[in-house]
């Protein structure tokens, strides 16, 4: 194995590695949440590997066993994931000189605490091999604690003590994840832009108050990096 593609791994390891133990509670609700809507392990971990999201799983899961419409249940998977989007742009350039067999599955692997860490050290070293590993080693790492608490989660429902207030912690850990995203003006515009919007729609049917929060946070924040410089917020 190429020895900057390992020294890059370390390193984004390191530096990713205290802001993963946040997937852990956020991954054991998802777990949960899976079971209780009555899905079987191989199901739920199916749909786990298939979608890689735990934000648009627990979202959407309310919608299936209600039965809502297949069309409905797909289009707020993919609005609550259109940040994934706006990540990929943000750090393609991260990736210049990389094959294309090793992009794809690192767009799988790309989640939102990975981006808020390694993206800044991936636009600004030259080597691709250095990058690769600097995205993979915590990707990777990341990937592999999300499946196994997730896993854990759907074993252990039953299990787990009511009064660990999981839920509560899982939010805390998102918060905790999504901080380092906000770093610059266009980031923090989007955020709170998305939240009051979330707030104040959440009376619509359907739980569409959601899409259309999260469209009114992209639309924000593409508008705020237009107009705004990218800095450090205050």
């Amino acid at each position: 194995m190429n020895r900057r593609f390992v020294a890059g791994a370390r390193s984004g390891f390191r530096i990713f590695l205290p802001l993963s133990i946040g997937l852990i509670p956020w991954a054991l609700v998802t777990g949960v949440a899976l079971t209780s809507a009555g899905l079987s392990v191989v199901e739920a971990m199916g749909m786990n590997l298939l979608v890689y999201a735990g934000v648009a799983q627990i979202a959407t899961l309310p919608l299936i066993m209600a039965g809502a419409p297949l069309w409905l249940i797909g289009l707020t998977g993919l609005a609550l994931n259109l940040r994934f989007l706006i990540f990929s742009a943000a750090i393609a350039k991260g990736f210049h000189g990389v094959p294309l067999r090793l992009r794809i599955p690192s767009g799988y692997l790309l989640i939102d605490g990975v981006f808020a860490v390694c993206t800044e050290r991936m636009l600004a070293v030259r080597d691709w091999r250095w990058r690769l590993g600097y995205f993979l080693g915590p990707s990777l790492w990341g990937w592999c604690l999300w499946q196994s608490f997730v896993l854990t989660g759907v074993l252990g429902a039953g299990a787990l003590p009511q009064d660990w207030s999981l839920e509560f912690m899982a939010t805390i850990a998102l918060m905790v994840i999504l901080v380092p995203l906000s770093k610059n003006r266009p980031m923090l515009v989007a955020a709170l832009s998305g939240g009051v919007a979330s707030v104040l729609l959440r009376g619509m049917p359907l739980k569409l108050g959601v899409i259309v929060a999260i469209v009114i946070g992209i639309v924000a924040g593409f508008v705020a990096s237009r107009a705004l410089p990218d800095t450090r917020g205050a």
